[in-house]
């Protein structure tokens, strides 16, 4: 079966590919989104939700920073259901060193334009009684979260306003060369292909340095007012930069529900689905040594999902080499719902041969592609 021609075909109907279809469908081009489950399944359903500025590196700075201001450009527009609610990140010091670094990233930010606020430990407490006593903390203002399947389905709900076609329930088995072959026998033909898969690209595209890392959460029960910021120990980046081994680190959210939803952890060659209770029981271990109420809250469900992580730390954003018709939007890490706005941007500038607010090369695949002569 022949499912048409188009300008572009996405594979992949997560947020990053959400956010690529609705760019491209408004820039008047014609969208063709495809997936083997549902939108807003795979990671971005296993998600915290969370829209952060990030500064692992200038890169990583760029694009969180520049993808936050078009989450908050497209605020006004959310429905209700995303829940996007800008209750600002408190990145937790631990002791005198820990409050240095807080120092050190209120001056970073700050030369770039991001509102931050160095908070003593009465002030912290003030903002978190149910914090155990800390030495302080960075509050950055502007950081927000939502509920990811809800902005998924949103964003290509507008796509096909724009005339998009949405096409479910057949997994793709071959893409690049200008085309996207299905299970079922559909075949889909375009002039651009982008891998937008996740965890899923290297099954679509031989040869990218993309690998699964699983991560754990935790919901609890309704307990308003119990957290009021997303709140972070400044150990998780060395927890999300841990390419080797298993980390867990404190990293907790208020939802617009009430409830408390508790991570991080992060696996490499965990391959199964389903909830490591050693790895869950350090993850809550740790949350509790952060904020001790949370050892007398009732949690409802515990779930895993596989983050797509590169070996740098940034996604591929940008053209596969030896296939000019293939483009790839994959491998953000936890980092995929903030940035994944900004991704369909760079995406859709790209193709049209427009300069970018940013600069693209740190995210272009050619980094690290295993270049393969003829299509081999």
């Amino acid at each position: 079966m022949n499912g048409g021609r188009h300008d572009v075909v996405v594979v992949g109907a997560g947020i990053v590919g959400a956010a690529c279809a609705y760019e491209f469908a408004r820039r008047g081009l014609r969208v063709a989104i495809v997936d083997r489950e549902m939108v807003g399944g795979g990671a971005t359903a296993a998600g915290m939700g969370h829209i952060v500025v990030m500064d692992d590196s200038e890169a990583q700075f760029a694009l969180t920073r520049y993808s936050q201001t078009l989450w908050q450009d497209l605020r006004s527009e959310l429905p209700t259901d995303v829940e996007y609610d800008r209750c600002g990140t408190i990145w937790v010091a631990a002791d005198d060193e820990e409050m240095a670094e807080v120092r050190s990233k209120h001056e970073y930010y700050g030369k770039r334009g991001v509102p931050t606020e160095v908070l003593d430990s009465p002030s912290l407490q003030r903002l978190e009684p149910n914090l155990r006593p800390m030495a302080g903390g960075l509050l950055v203002s502007e950081d927000a979260v939502l509920y990811a399947p809800c902005a998924a389905r949103f964003l290509i709900e507008r796509a096909q306003e724009h005339g998009a076609d949405l096409i479910l329930g057949s997994p793709v088995t071959q893409m690049g060369q200008g085309k996207a072959e299905l299970a079922d026998g559909s075949r889909f033909t375009a002039k651009f292909v982008v891998n937008a898969a996740g965890a899923c690209s290297p099954q679509l595209t031989p040869g990218l340095e993309v690998r699964k890392r699983k991560g754990h959460l935790v919901i609890t029960d309704r307990y308003p007012g119990f957290i009021r910021h997303q709140l972070v120990e400044l150990g998780y980046l060395k927890s999300a930069s841990a390419l080797h081994k298993d980390s867990v680190a404190f990293n907790v959210q208020p939802r617009r529900t009430g409830q408390v939803l508790i991570g991080s952890s992060r696996q490499y060659g965990a391959e199964h689905e389903e909830v490591d209770h050693e790895i869950l029981s350090r993850m809550l271990t740790r949350a509790e040594e952060y904020m001790p109420g949370l050892a007398q809250v009732s949690s409802i469900r515990a779930w895993t999902g596989f983050r797509a992580a590169t070996p740098d730390k940034l996604p591929l954003i940008g053209p596969w080499p030896g296939d000019e018709s293939l483009f790839l939007a994959t491998g953000h890490e936890g980092l995929g719902i903030t940035t994944s706005l900004a991704t369909g941007v760079l995406l859709a500038d790209q193709i049209a041969g427009r300069k970018s607010q940013i600069a693209i090369d740190p995210y272009l695949p050619s980094r690290m592609a295993e270049v393969v002569a003829h299509g081999k």
